[in-house]
């Protein structure tokens, strides 16, 4: 398991991504930017979605 590192806090505003000429263009917060193909942009957006599950369950069980 990985662990937040001293003095590091986890983001909270979303990237925003957007598409042209069959790229994938992610741009975040603190000028994080990242193009991709279409399929790395989708596999990689599941596995956001996959993990944000897991870590919502894993607050919900910290909280109790």
């Amino acid at each position: 398991m990985r662990s937040i590192a001293a003095g590091l806090e986890p983001e909270t505003e979303p990237g925003i991504a957007s598409a042209e000429g069959g790229l994938v263009f992610l741009d975040g917060p603190d000028g994080v930017a990242k193009t991709m193909t279409a399929d790395a942009a989708a596999r990689t957006g599941q596995s956001l979605i996959d993990a944000a599950v897991i870590a919502e369950g894993q607050k919900a069980q910290s909280d109790v």
